[in-house]
């Protein structure tokens, strides 16, 4: 942890590690922000997770899938009028849940095709944006209220939300080590914004409630659907695996950012602020790691941090078990 934040020039990191429903480690390191007299990261430090928000997006889309208001094999063209029809063509809902519907989006907005749909795999925005208003849709009310109905308040959680005002608690994102860090908030709590904030603490019991099939809150059958493969077959055995936005651990593959010693059906989330969820079943583990830096890990080096980490985890866990 402390190698990454030095590398990343991340001003703050936090790790928290379950281990069998409890907390066995945390850790705590830096400051909030690289401008002196900065306050200390600790247990109550909320970080921007970024792109790891998909997680909790598709958490609100196992329970649309698992309520029947739509099919994973549902054209998307059904769903989005206003999108053309001829750029979407065959795009299911599978295609914008596992990165491999092949669509990215210019600055202005204009939406255009990489790659046909199933046939490769990228990781772009325009998914998120688009599976975010099908859902607020479907229910009628933004998914973080959903949640925050449905699974944050019965959990306790109070350090988990979309953020559009700053305060004590939120940790700022460094853009560039020579410049102050800044906080990254959203106009709207609505879920479009990439604006989540959570602590370490609250981060790790997200994966935790995945890892134990809801813990009676949350459907198992929910669970599942969001964790276990839903790729389509590519023909590039390269290509990372994804559940509901989460990289699924199938057959390890070149371009997964997860190690190729984590245990299958492992899954992991993450994003471009330094933040990543990994739950490995087999052992009974969840592990949260939050850092504060824009762009992370030694830049085109990124997946071979990633996946080292993952498999310096699966390594600690799995020398305990054969300790035991």
């Amino acid at each position: 942890m402390e190698d990454i934040k030095n590398l990343n020039h991340s001003s703050g990191a936090a790790l928290v590690i379950i281990k069998d429903d409890k907390i066995v480690l945390e850790h705590y390191s830096g400051y909030h922000s690289n401008i002196k007299n900065s306050r200390p990261i600790d247990e109550t430090s909320q970080f921007n997770v970024a792109s790891a928000r998909k997680s909790y997006l598709g958490l609100v889309i196992a329970y649309a899938l698992y309520e029947g208001k739509m099919n994973l094999d549902d054209l998307a063209v059904q769903y989005f009028e206003h999108i053309d029809k001829e750029l979407l063509g065959k795009t299911t809902i599978r295609h914008l849940v596992t990165h491999s519907h092949g669509l990215h989006q210019q600055e202005d907005g204009t939406i255009f095709r990489e790659f046909a749909p199933g046939e490769s795999w990228a990781y772009r925005g325009i998914n998120n944006l688009i599976m975010t208003e099908l859902v607020n849709r479907l229910y009628g009310k933004s998914f973080p209220e959903l949640l925050q109905e449905r699974v944050f308040q019965p959990l306790g959680f109070k350090e988990t939300a979309w953020q559009t005002e700053p305060n004590e608690n939120l940790v700022p994102v460094v853009d560039y080590p020579e410049e102050p860090a800044s906080y990254k908030l959203g106009q709207t709590n609505n879920g479009m914004d990439s604006n989540l904030h959570t602590s370490a603490r609250e981060f790790a019991q997200w994966g935790n409630l995945h890892l134990n099939k809801g813990m009676g809150i949350v459907p198992k059958e929910v669970i599942q659907l969001a964790t276990e493969v839903k790729s389509p077959h590519f023909k590039n055995k390269d290509l990372p695996q994804n559940g509901l936005f989460w990289f699924v651990q199938g057959t390890p593959a070149k371009h997964s950012e997860l190690g190729d010693r984590v245990p299958k059906g492992s899954y992991q989330i993450l994003g471009v602020t330094g933040p990543a969820l990994l739950v490995i079943p087999e052992y009974n583990v969840v592990v949260a790691k939050m850092f504060n830096k824009r762009y992370n890990y030694g830049g085109s080096n990124y997946l071979h941090y990633l996946r080292e980490f993952s498999n310096l985890v699966a390594d600690t866990f799995q020398g305990r078990l054969n300790d035991e």
